[in-house]
């Protein structure tokens, strides 16, 4: 059994981790000339693409939302065959991907507007927002939909040029990016597409660049922010996450494991803000537990195309392996397995059952770090300062979420968590109006809203006479 994707000297093997690691197709490698060629395109077509009025880049930006919409069944199929998500979310990650193009378009004007700041019988400032350059965008393989937008459409929109690179696992979706790109009218050189692993990275960063945006891995993150540094360029870093899910003993239960679930199982358990700790009152550890597993059972794992899917594969069996790998630390540790902590045996590729762990303690892997998969380990407290003690525990600081009835209470426990974002119950915080990033480790910037159009420009201020 082979890892995917596989390399050579020339390509990227793309395949699927839902049927037994089967070749989907290849790609080549950018060459590091290649990746100069695309730097030194977009920094050509930098000035005019500046120069244009945003009404006309806005045009462009359009007609790319609406390509979207055109191919979205597309777009969902090959995500779903390179990185293994069920059809049914797939589908549901490009309609995502498209609220966010919408927000973006109807409200850039207003975004980047002047903003006054001062005015006098004889003067009057603004602050203008101007675009930086040449934008270095790296984008991971677990929602590429999204995460491409994310990474680049405010940027392009803003009055940047774009190099754009796709993980590794999904460069057949990044070709078919590439081709909804060139489609969109953009002048040449504005929207770049690049192909390959980290060598293809480094070789990006290390070139005539303006500013980073990357989402991935924090030891990746910490060396991308020390190359910015180095460079002097500012950098938008998305990375790791190990959010907790704090719930109080007079939390209505039905809804919380509704919730938990959801935001622990989903596209199996790979998202950066889903709900990686689970940190209970003792009074009702019992019931949600048993609820949860209950729901569990429910669900079915198995062919991600097959739109009775509820759990596909993880993306690549590297995945498989790591996780594998937290879960015999925690049983070696003394952990207890409530339910899964396997690999199917009637399935071939790269899938786990969905994993509820028990009696973990503070030196277990899978307290410690990020866990990107269908596993849930549980902590429980008694007081308050026991619960933000637990939810703290942690070197990420990305998302999370309170559950309880009193409101005084978690607007208290919203104030006290060490992250970027945090919901209460069902809310939402993944909005498009919405700033997405973390403290600690798990980054620096903000995307979407109009902070991230803002963190996509050199804020300048111009102060002029009447």
């Amino acid at each position: 059994m082979t890892a995917a994707p596989k390399t050579n000297t020339s390509a990227l093997i793309s395949t699927n981790p839902a049927e037994n690691y089967a070749v989907l197709g290849s790609v080549p490698m950018s060459t590091k000339a290649e990746v100069s060629e695309k730097v030194a395109a977009a920094k050509t077509a930098f000035p005019a693409w500046r120069d244009t009025s945003l009404s006309e880049r806005l045009k462009c930006a359009g007609k790319l939302r609406d390509l979207f919409i055109e191919n979205k069944k597309e777009i969902a199929e090959i995500t779903t065959k390179e990185m293994g998500m069920p059809m049914t979310q797939s589908l549901f990650t490009v309609d995502r991907a498209v609220a966010y193009m919408d927000w973006a378009l109807a409200n850039a004007e207003s975004a980047l507007a002047p903003v006054k700041t001062y005015e006098s019988d004889t003067e009057i400032n603004h602050v203008v927002h101007l675009p930086r350059g040449v934008l270095a965008a790296i984008s991971p393989w677990n929602f590429p939909a999204s995460n491409f937008v994310w990474a680049t459409f405010q940027y392009v929109i803003a009055g940047n040029t774009i190099v754009f690179k796709n993980s590794e696992e999904v460069q057949l979706t990044a070709q078919l990016l590439e081709k909804l790109i060139n489609a969109s009218g953009f002048p040449k050189g504005v929207f770049n597409v690049i192909y390959g692993d980290g060598e293809v990275a480094q070789a990006l960063i290390a070139d005539d660049i303006d500013m980073i945006n990357f989402t991935g891995s924090t030891r990746v993150g910490q060396i991308l922010a020390k190359q910015a540094g180095e460079k002097f360029i500012p950098a938008v870093l998305e990375l790791g996450g190990s959010d907790p899910a704090v719930v109080f003993a007079d939390a209505n239960i039905q809804k919380t494991v509704q919730a938990i679930y959801a935001g622990r199982f989903t596209n199996c358990g790979q998202i950066c803000r889903s709900a990686k700790r689970l940190v209970i009152h003792k009074n009702i550890v019992d019931e949600v537990l048993e609820r949860l597993q209950e729901l569990i059972q429910t669900k079915t794992i198995g062919n991600p195309l097959d739109e009775n899917t509820d759990i596909g594969p993880l993306a690549a069996e590297r995945q498989q392996k790591l996780l594998i790998s937290q879960v015999e630390d925690a049983k070696a540790k003394g952990a207890t397995i409530l339910c899964g902590g396997y690999v199917p045996d009637t399935l071939k590729g790269s899938y786990y059952a969905p994993t509820i762990i028990t009696g973990i303690t503070d030196d277990m892997e899978i307290w410690k770090e990020e866990v990107f998969g269908p596993v849930l380990p549980v902590r429980t407290f008694h007081t308050y300062e026991e619960a933000m003690k637990l939810a703290n525990d942690s070197i990420y600081g990305l998302g999370a979420s309170v559950y309880t009835e009193d409101k005084k209470l978690a607007k208290q426990a919203c104030h006290d968590i060490e992250s970027g974002m945090v919901k209460v119950n069902t809310t939402e915080f993944g909005r498009p109006e919405n700033p997405f990033g973390g403290v600690k480790l798990s980054g620096m910037g903000r995307e979407n809203g109009v902070w991230g159009f803002h963190d996509a420009c050199i804020t300048k201020i111009i102060a002029e006479e009447k």
